[in-house]
């Protein structure tokens, strides 16, 4: 009876482990001075085992948290800063393993960064065409990658809200390489040549 119990007990914490963010996340979220994160590196042994871990879903009372307002604002700073900008991050770039990504809108006016919860393309349409790529996680780096030119997207928007939608061209191939970070991958799995 005592080990069933204990199981049940388990059960719970884990799957309570699993609304809300862990501990380690949480110090993660809240390390360093001001706005950027620290954006992990391939060159880094640590990281680079960190970086190909496949990622947990974000839930909707993570979504109401604290935590999660910092993380957002935070990730978006670093995404931007001038010394290392970038198109896109994914939350396990700045050591949060869950399936979160910012992606800049180059289809919408203005540009705009928008967050995406547990993204998911649901459909490739059309072709695949070689495009150059570099990643905030992999310094010095570039080079051709093929990718889908449209595909179809589901995910969970900053309201908890499921909603699907179409992405074409550049911004589509943001999605790809952002979406890849979630399950481990990287743009140099695929380089067609390196620069």
């Amino acid at each position: 009876m005592k080990k069933y119990l204990y199981l049940i007990f388990l059960t719970l914490t884990m799957a309570s482990c699993n609304r809300h963010f862990t501990p380690n996340e949480q110090a993660t979220i809240r390390a360093g001075e001001g706005d950027i994160m620290y954006v992990l590196s391939v060159a880094e042994a640590d990281d680079s085992l960190r970086l190909r871990e496949k990622c947990l879903p974000v839930s909707e009372q993570m979504l109401h948290s604290e935590d999660y307002a910092l993380l957002r604002r935070r990730m978006l700073a670093t995404v931007q800063n001038p010394e290392n900008e970038g198109v896109g991050i994914a939350a396990p770039q700045v050591g949060i393993s869950r399936r979160m990504v910012a992606v800049q809108r180059f289809d919408k006016e203005g540009e705009p960064f928008e967050f995406f919860l547990n993204p998911e393309i649901v459909e490739f349409i059309g072709e695949k065409k070689d495009g150059g790529e570099g990643c905030l996680s992999v310094p010095e780096i570039y080079g051709n990658v093929e990718r889908w030119q449209h595909i179809r997207l589901r995910y969970r928007d900053e309201q908890f809200v499921e909603r699907e939608e179409e992405v074409e061209g550049f911004t589509a191939v943001i999605f790809q390489h952002e979406l890849d970070h979630l399950d481990g991958k990287l743009f140099i799995d695929y380089l067609n040549n390196v620069e």
